[in-house]
């Protein structure tokens, strides 16, 4: 079957890289379940380097948000796939589309199919589900079974440019997950003291703060890598290093999805939704002080709950027995 003539699925997903990575178990249940279908992904452009390496998506859409239709005729979907949530919005992207099928979960409201159409209920949407489990609860529902805990993606062919380092990811879109510089410095620093290379990562935004940690720590300036290299090289760097320390951020789910050793602190966004699968991770909030917002200008308690005393134990903890499975405290 040629190219063109393959059948269309789209999987809406136009969020960010975390949000894409916990995507992948339901990604993987679709290729397996439609392997004649071209799978195109709805996701933002600036993830292409990350989707290239998830094999069960064909194609990149590049969708920035959901204001505007995607640009696709109406019919020419066969089968589309909410993968982005359950409001009106990413629903009307869906339903605009006109797909033969449509994967959705269902609303309490949801008016009755006109007479002679083929409806397929999904299931309804659940809150505070671990978000891997939640996709691909849909898809199951649809007969594309899945494991939750399928997250591997292929390691990049871009040649990193430092491999068997610990990286320290200061990077946060939101201030509510910004751990604070001088604790990152102090994990940095004693890691560094223990003969370990350490890289010091984030983006454009985040240079400031990364310099500010490698200055404290001690780390030279070549090791400032924030703002420095490109997404794949970012992955590549996590896929060959001993250890990954970083908020609740994509960081976090490159490491899952390399099974690399990592610590991740939680602040607004509780692990039970969005923590690692089983694995040499660690996961450290304090849920008693959480206040939960998650685009708030200042790092929430939960997150300055934890020291750097804790992060240090822990980190030491997944890099001597990598099999352990860390659960929260």
């Amino acid at each position: 079957m040629t190219r063109r003539h393959r059948p269309v699925l789209l999987a809406l997903r136009t969020l960010k890289l975390g949000d894409l990575l916990v995507a992948v178990p339901a990604l993987r249940a679709l290729r397996r379940a439609y392997p004649e279908h071209r799978i195109v992904l709805a996701a933002p452009g600036w993830l292409s380097p990350i989707v290239r390496l998830v094999d069960a998506v064909d194609e990149l859409l590049p969708t920035p948000g959901l204001d505007d239709p995607l640009p696709l005729e109406p019919g020419s979907v066969d089968i589309a796939v909410n993968l982005h949530g359950n409001g009106p919005e990413s629903r009307d992207v869906i339903a605009a589309l006109e797909p033969r099928r449509r994967f959705a979960h269902r609303l309490p409201d949801d008016p009755e199919p006109a007479p002679g159409a083929v409806v397929e209920p999904g299931p309804e949407w659940i809150d505070g589900m671990l978000e891997r489990e939640r996709w691909v609860r849909l898809v199951s529902a649809f007969g594309a079974e899945g494991d939750p805990d399928e997250v591997r993606i292929a390691v990049p062919e871009a040649v990193p440019p430092v491999t068997g380092a610990a990286v320290v990811h200061v990077g946060a879109f939101y201030g509510s997950r910004q751990w604070p510089v001088e604790r990152f410095a102090e994990v940095a620093r004693a890691l560094r003291d223990e003969g370990r290379r350490v890289v010091v990562t984030g983006d454009e935004r985040d240079e400031p703060r990364a310099a500010a940690v490698a200055a404290a720590a001690g780390l030279p300036e070549e090791d400032v890598l924030a703002g420095r290299i490109g997404l794949a090289e970012f992955a590549a760097v996590i896929a060959r290093a001993q250890l990954v320390v970083t908020a609740d951020t994509g960081a976090g789910h490159v490491a899952s999805a390399y099974g690399v050793p990592s610590v991740v602190i939680f602040g607004p966004a509780p692990p039970e939704e969005w923590g690692p699968p089983p694995g040499p991770h660690a996961v450290l909030t304090d849920a008693s002080v959480r206040r939960g917002e998650a685009f708030a200008a200042d790092p929430d308690p939960a997150l300055l709950a934890v020291t750097a005393e804790e992060v240090l134990a822990a980190a030491r903890a997944v890099m001597r027995a990598p099999a352990e499975v860390a659960r929260p405290r």
